[in-house]
């Protein structure tokens, strides 16, 4: 794994606060935790054309809600799409790495880690000592994302977050036999005209994205899902669940996952200056 990448918690309550920040292309995240690696703060803003002017934004108002001093941040790890753009973080890492240390805080076990993002999925094997075994992503098509879902609620001309409560009303998804988001849409239209059903067709846009992030790789042992999409559509779990025959697990705050990993491994890092 990359520097910093201890699984084991070596946060010291003596030496203040540690921020992570998670920018990707549709949502900027951040966490603060204390010095015993406890959260005192999350954020969530749209990341927006400045990356730099929402990473400040999120910081302030995470300082804020926790009633920190911006001098009490003894180190700050940015990670995600826009990790360049974090001008007061002290070090950056990859998406992969934050989002392996933030899922292993959770279940310290042998585990593949699935993380549907705005705008890349990601699929990421650690074994039982939390060490990265290895990783794949989609990072060539929309298809699978939150993007594609985004578009698909748009062609429907539906609020993105009713699409989860539309799922949940049947069983019975439509399939789509295109993973292309152009495609689909296209498809969705000769669907509508056929007279099915909205809710058909917002289960089967989830069932696609399910599919196409099982395309990616095989997901033995236990899963672990993460990201915003399965934070704002829990029905993603259950569908995978349902494809793979198991239980599919789900970290508590799930959109944080890779901000919270980028905290943890400030404290580590501070630790050891």
């Amino acid at each position: 794994m990359e520097p910093g990448a201890q699984p084991e918690r070596t946060l010291d309550p003596g030496t203040g606060f540690f921020c992570g920040v998670d920018v990707g292309a549709s949502a900027t995240k951040l966490v603060l935790l204390d010095g015993g690696g406890e959260p005192v703060a999350r954020v969530v803003r749209p990341s927006g054309v400045d990356y730099a002017t929402t990473a400040r934004a999120c910081l302030a108002e995470g300082l804020a809600a926790a009633g920190v001093a911006p001098g009490d941040v003894a180190r700050t790890v940015a990670t995600g799409y826009g990790r360049g753009n974090v001008p007061f973080a002290e070090a950056a890492l990859t998406e992969i790495h934050c989002h392996g240390v933030g899922c292993y805080q959770h279940f310290q076990r042998a585990i593949a880690i699935i993380d549907i993002g705005g705008q890349d999925n990601k699929v990421i094997r650690l074994d039982a000592s939390g060490q990265r075994a290895d990783f794949k992503m989609n990072r060539k098509c929309a298809a699978g994302t939150g993007a594609f879902l985004e578009e698909i609620a748009l062609r429907l001309d539906l609020e993105i977050g009713a699409m989860d409560g539309l799922a949940r009303r049947t069983s019975d998804a439509v399939q789509l036999s295109s993973f292309c988001t152009v495609f689909a849409k296209t498809e969705i239209l000769a669907h509508l005209r056929a007279g099915v059903p909205v809710e058909r067709i917002v289960r089967g846009a989830f069932l696609s994205v399910v599919t196409r992030v099982m395309e990616m790789a095989p997901l033995d042992g236990d899963v672990v899902l993460t990201g915003g999409v399965v934070a704002h559509n829990p029905v993603v779990a259950e569908i995978l669940a349902a494809q793979l025959g198991r239980d599919v697990a789900v970290p508590p705050h799930p959109q944080f996952t890779g901000a919270l990993g980028a905290a943890l491994v400030a404290g580590r890092q501070a630790a050891r200056t």
